[in-house]
């Protein structure tokens, strides 16, 4: 009778110490999952964009004329649209909305009133835009809602050459690729 008693099921100290570890568990893991989170939408915002400057640059180079690259925000809390534009004819060519990526991320530009970059034909950065506004060339995305201590901003470097790059401005040590390196416009 005792073997049978122990086979049918738990008793409620042992259910409550259950519920009491994977309370504590859930406690502890939850900051850290909100704030993996947060990074990854300031990593999604960038790659977001990254990759529309890349194949604004790829258009460049296979249409053989020039090809803007312009942000469609002012920079705000998920502004992060961007739209591919054929400069000779106006056509836009691809676009994302605003909130790509993530509808918490911030971008700041260099110069700050930039918002276009123009790619040459040979996928090189033009030295104007045609609506003769600041050439676009460093973007910093934020998280705002994550405590700067723990964010993992990121920026994408846009040197004369056109080879778009994304780096972490937190990471210090010189051997580590994520690392933004100067040349300008990088060591802004």
């Amino acid at each position: 009778m005792t073997s049978r008693r122990r086979l049918q099921g738990l008793s409620l100290i042992e259910m409550m110490v259950v519920v009491a570890i994977v309370a504590i568990l859930a406690a502890v893991g939850i900051p850290s999952f909100n704030e993996w989170i947060q990074n990854t939408q300031i990593r999604t915002a960038a790659e977001s964009i990254a990759s529309g400057m890349q194949s604004a640059r790829a258009e460049a180079i296979r249409r053989s004329t020039p090809i803007e690259f312009t942000l469609t925000g002012n920079g705000g809390t998920g502004e992060t649209g961007w739209q591919i534009v054929e400069r000779n004819t106006g056509a836009i060519l691809q676009s994302a909305p605003a909130g790509e990526g993530s509808r918490n991320a911030t971008l700041v530009t260099n110069p700050a009133d930039a918002r276009t970059v123009t790619f040459s034909s040979l996928g090189r950065v033009a030295g104007s835009n045609a609506d003769a506004t600041p050439v676009l060339n460093v973007i910093d995305i934020d998280n705002p809602s994550v405590d700067a201590s723990i964010s993992r901003d990121l920026r994408i470097c846009i040197p004369p050459g056109g080879a778009i790059r994304m780096c972490d401005r937190a990471v210090t040590d010189s051997l580590d690729p994520r690392k933004c390196l100067p040349p300008p416009p990088c060591d802004v």
